[in-house]
């Protein structure tokens, strides 16, 4: 059995003048914060999933970069949003009970569009790709940036954490060493994301009765 775990935002679309807020919080917050020393390589943990994936923290680009497939734009209230899935078959980073294989377990995503960027390839057309905003958790602390979505499935890593994330967050890098992180991010196992999406699938049902 596959299993297809959606993670809408759905506090942009109730509560977009507090995120706002919070938003220049943190950037208030990260101004004042002292440099942190992280490896060229961290776990890190998406927020509203609790998925960990292992990042490259990469000075050579600018913009954060998130492995993501079937990337699909559409409308929204007028806006532009877009939609993509993470399997996570493809890097097999989060823990397991041996119940599940990764290859079973798709997330799905739905986000608001931040903006895009053309990327320019040697010898292959030009990639449109969607930018957006996404939460997460690395060395214990939390923090939002920008991740460009593209298939990542043939890296070693599905995530890479660029420059505009390290000077946000005044974050510097070892480029020795790696999982450097003196505190850990909360994360779930394989059989714990099958279960929450089980418990949301049985909620949706008596909603809907």
């Amino acid at each position: 059995m596959r299993f297809v775990i959606r993670a809408l935002l759905a506090m942009a679309l109730v509560f977009p003048s507090a995120m706002a807020v919070s938003a220049e919080a943190d950037a208030n917050n990260n101004q004042q914060r002292p440099p942190e020393t992280l490896g060229y390589v961290e776990w890190v943990v998406m927020k509203d999933t609790n998925l960990r994936l292992k990042a490259r923290l990469d000075t050579g680009a600018k913009t954060s970069s998130l492995h993501a497939v079937n990337i699909e734009g559409f409308e929204r209230d007028g806006e532009e949003w877009v939609s993509f899935q993470i399997p996570l078959g493809d890097h097999e980073d989060q823990p397991t009970e041996g119940e599940l294989d990764h290859d079973d377990v798709i997330l799905e995503f739905e986000r608001p569009v931040e903006r895009t960027v053309l990327i320019k390839r040697k010898g292959a057309p030009s990639q449109k790709r969607y930018v957006v905003m996404m939460d997460f958790c690395i060395a214990g602390t939390t923090h939002t940036t920008q991740f460009s979505l593209t298939d990542r499935g043939k890296f070693s890593y599905p995530a890479l954490l660029g420059r505009r994330f390290m000077r946000d967050d005044n974050i510097l890098i070892d480029s020795a060493d790696s999982f450097m992180a003196e505190k850990e991010c909360e994360y779930i196992t394989l059989e714990e994301l099958a279960k929450r999406h089980a418990e949301n699938v049985v909620e949706e049902t008596d909603t809907d009765s």
